[in-house]
């Protein structure tokens, strides 16, 4: 017997910035995981990972994450999404680039 489908989300890592990113119901990708595309079946969620793959130019290593309806869009369902979601910010990371007196 499988599994039910839970509802998912299209996330990479922005090419140029390795930020975060999140595929959008017309294309875009987004910073901010409210703006997502939530897929509610497996065909659609291929169909988007797919569309997904061919734009490397833009977006690496995607796939397909699982989510569920929160008060202001979808949250992550697994730990490791809420840490890429709301991981280190950049500042913190320019903070960590420059050179130690």
């Amino acid at each position: 017997m499988s599994r039910p489908f839970t509802p998912k989300v299209v996330t990479a890592n922005d090419l140029m910035t390795g930020d975060v990113i999140y595929l959008t119901q017309n294309g875009a990708w987004v910073r901010d995981l409210a703006m997502a595309a939530v897929l509610q079946d497996p065909d659609q969620a291929n169909a988007r990972l797919f569309e997904a793959e061919t734009q490397p130019h833009i977006a690496v290593g995607a796939y397909l994450a699982d989510v569920q309806q929160g008060a202001s869009g979808p949250t992550p369902r697994h730990f490791r999404e809420v840490v890429r979601a709301t991981g280190p910010s950049r500042q913190a990371l320019k903070l960590q680039e420059q050179p130690h007196a």
